[in-house]
């Protein structure tokens, strides 16, 4: 390949010019980093992944972004829970916008749909608000790191603690999409590996069902002692109010398999009480969880995160981290190669604390199970859960070599 002559001296010139200057002013000459949040902002998960960019931007403040000569910026799109709308958003930022780094692509559906174009683009994909565990298996990805939790993750740990109050016989309502029907295979597999039984289940179409009647009757009928619910957002909202309408719980015991305390809240505590629930990030968990709430909190001042988007806090740390250890071109250049530093990096930040990834490209950190207070434990509008159990990262997320990922080595 040819080099124009004077195109390689300037570029030479200009970098040896930069390579001369006194390290205060190279911090000034900062380096475009641009980060995109594909998410649910109108549909039934939004207000999960409202918070989203609040947590990215308190990210970039707290790695105090600009004096290590990095200009970040963050993109956000919705994605109406259309995996080809998804697609398109991530191509042309990718090809037209110059993103260099996906922080999340909610939903399941929507997540496996751009994980194939950010390995075609050679990008980085951090993905925080989808749960399949087809992340990490048999669609893992060189360029993809599945951050906060999985669907593996949520049966481990509700799922086993049911089966050790005595629910062993369970029945599913599940959302018909990829979520939903890794979900209840998960918790299925748990289930009956761990002396329990799936008596049945029912899948109901996703995103437009709100009328839950039907299926919660069969449950019912059904005869089991557990209801399971895989799903989450309004979906959860609806089915667990309609169950108390129809006094399903006053014979099965209701557990969400995927919840957050911002759906707690919503829902209120007087319906919610009791309920049990997995979350990996908690604002009350500990101090360092508290100190970043007290941060985060102007930023998105009537709905708290959760793991669904505190996640977003906790990637973006990391991601601008091996950014300015491998430096900003080399890592704009190749997203592998990004992915590879950030796996050979401990984590650690206030909303996450110490943890590692794997080799999967799976985010190791413990998980907890939370029981919701009743009305009269409760201290504050946001005081919704207390503490039940830790899981420690071992146990909570599934073995790497049972993934079926495919360049794990044997």
């Amino acid at each position: 390949m040819l080099i124009d002559r004077r195109k390689f001296l300037a570029t030479t010139g200009a970098a040896a010019g930069l390579a001369g200057l006194p390290r205060m002013a190279r911090a000034q000459v900062k380096s475009k980093i641009k980060l995109g949040i594909i998410s649910d902002l109108s549909g039934p998960n939004r207000d999960n992944s409202a918070p989203s960019l609040a947590c990215a931007q308190q990210a970039i403040e707290d790695f105090d972004a600009k004096n290590r000569g990095l200009d970040v910026e963050v993109l956000v799109a919705d994605h109406q829970n259309k995996p080809d709308l998804a697609s398109i958003i991530a191509r042309r930022w990718f090809d037209v916008d110059g993103v260099d780094c996906l922080v999340d692509v909610s939903t399941s559906n929507t997540a496996l749909a751009v994980n194939s174009i950010v390995r075609e683009k050679n990008k980085v994909m951090m993905v925080v608000g989808a749960a399949t565990s087809e992340l990490t298996g048999p669609q893992c990805s060189p360029n993809t790191v599945h951050w906060a939790y999985d669907t593996v993750m949520y049966a481990n740990s509700s799922a086993k603690a049911m089966l050790k109050k005595g629910g062993t016989s369970w029945y599913f309502i599940a959302a018909d999409y990829a979520f939903g029907q890794a979900m209840r295979r998960d918790a299925s597999t748990v289930i009956t590996e761990n002396g329990g039984k799936v008596v049945g289940s029912v899948a109901y179409p996703f995103p437009g069902t709100s009328d839950f009647s039907s299926f919660l009757l069969q449950a019912q009928a059904s005869g089991a002692q557990v209801l399971g619910l895989c799903q989450s957002g309004a979906d959860t909202f609806n089915c667990i109010k309609q169950m108390k309408e129809f006094g399903v719980d006053r014979t099965m015991k209701p557990i969400t398999l995927l919840m957050y305390a911002n759906e707690v809240r919503r829902m209120g505590l007087e319906v919610a009480q009791g309920l049990l629930l997995t979350e990996s990030f908690y604002w009350d968990l500990n101090d360092r969880t508290r100190a970043f709430m007290k941060r985060v909190r102007p930023k998105t001042p009537d709905n708290w995160p959760t793991s669904a988007s505190a996640g977003v806090y906790s990637n973006t740390m990391h991601y601008l981290k091996a950014v300015v250890d491998m430096g900003p071109v080399q890592a704009k250049a190749d997203g592998a190669a990004t992915v590879v530093r950030m796996k050979a990096m401990p984590t650690d930040d206030d909303a996450y604390g110490k943890g590692r990834i794997r080799e999967d490209g799976r985010k190791m950190h413990s998980a907890y199970l939370f029981e919701v207070k009743k009305p009269s434990e409760s201290t504050g509008d946001w005081d919704l859960l207390k503490l039940a159990g830790e899981v420690p990262a071992e146990e909570a997320f599934r073995p790497l070599d049972k993934g079926g990922c495919p360049f794990v080595k044997a």
